[in-house]
């Protein structure tokens, strides 16, 4: 899905056909390795740093709270990311000849990843909130003003199970989603069901992930997970524990001319106001492009819907949202040209 960047194509292509050229110097970067941790992005900015220096970056990769509600996303959740092994035995064996007394594989994989979480899905490993910031007032009444009803949400996100909505009791589905730590299997190994047969597995293998809050310490987050993983194996398995990626999140006080720009343009185009809202995702190249590039305002303009269904099958975009948000940043580019001259 290339729409972020078809976004900024439609938007200099309408200030071409109506005779002009766009009212300020626009500089684009096609950044293609995002779904990998954008290992290289930050050399690469710092090589080119010169050439990209910019007074604001606009980055479209996030999404609207609703569709046709313009969002602006303010803060990001950072990920780690491991894969943990499990090993019982040399060679699979016949679970009525040896099950009983031999461990396998695959319970004891089970019984050390249900140590992760308890039974709403609230982390349990040690010290994992202890470096989280608390939300300011301003912060938890802003949330409260967001439309929030659970019916919707529940059909939005598929979800069949009937109990409350996982996550630490105490704290609203967008604090959960946006400004909390998760934690999730997100992939499974051992042998397909389809050619299992009645063994103890001898091997067995899961990646786990671990959202972060945004003012969170990545690598202190991933050392605490690794440990949690190596401690104490079921019935002394071997454990092997690799760490995949471990990207901090990101977060910014959206204010400022930059800012008040976006709020305009937005409104004007979509014809409702602008909701500042939180992602539960990570995007690792959000945090370099800032850093590099001198600390200048990061627009995060809103492109996706809740049902979009991102990173699944059928992924989708609402045409209309993809309309709204090139008229956005037309209109964005206009009221940036202003307030930078301004100055």
């Amino acid at each position: 899905d290339k729409a972020g960047l078809m976004v900024h194509l439609a938007a200099v292509r309408a200030c071409f056909a109506a005779g002009g050229a766009p009212p300020l110097n626009l500089k684009l970067v096609v950044e293609g390795e995002e779904e990998i941790g954008s290992s290289h992005l930050g050399e690469f900015l710092r090589e080119h740093r010169e050439r990209l220096a910019a007074d604001v970056i606009l980055l479209s990769d996030t999404a609207n709270l609703e569709a046709g509600v313009p969002s602006l996303t303010t803060s990001l959740r950072g990920l780690v990311s491991v894969d943990v092994r499990v090993r019982a035995l040399d060679h699979p064996l016949h679970s009525g000849m040896w099950g009983g007394p031999v461990a396998d594989a695959a319970t004891a994989l089970v019984r050390l990843l249900a140590r992760l979480v308890d039974d709403r899905g609230v982390i349990q490993i040690p010290g994992v909130y202890d470096d989280m910031r608390e939300l300011s007032a301003e912060e938890r009444a802003r949330l409260a003003r967001l439309p929030f009803d659970e019916a919707t949400f529940r059909k939005q996100a598929g979800v069949v199970a009937s109990g409350a909505l996982a996550g630490e009791p105490g704290f609203t589905p967008w604090e959960r989603l946006w400004f909390r730590p998760s934690l999730a299997v997100t992939a499974l190994e051992g042998v397909p069901l389809e050619s299992a047969a009645n063994q103890l597995m001898d091997e067995a293998s899961a990646r786990v992930g671990l959202r972060l809050a945004p003012s969170q310490d990545a690598g202190r987050a991933a050392k605490r997970l690794v440990e949690f993983l190596r401690r104490d194996p079921p019935n002394g398995v071997e454990v092997d524990v690799r760490l995949g990626s471990a990207a901090g999140g990101w977060e910014c006080a959206p204010v400022g001319p930059a800012f008040d720009a976006a709020r305009r343009a937005h409104e004007a185009a979509f014809g409702r106001e602008l909701a500042l809202i939180g992602c539960g995702g990570s995007i690792p190249f959000v945090g370099p492009f800032a850093e590099v590039l001198g600390g200048a305002p990061v627009l995060l303009l809103g492109l996706e819907d809740p049902i979009c269904n991102a990173h699944g099958e059928n992924e989708s975009l609402n045409l209309d949202d993809f309309r709204n948000a090139a008229r956005s940043a037309l209109r964005l580019y206009f009221e940036l040209a202003s307030s930078l001259r301004s100055r």
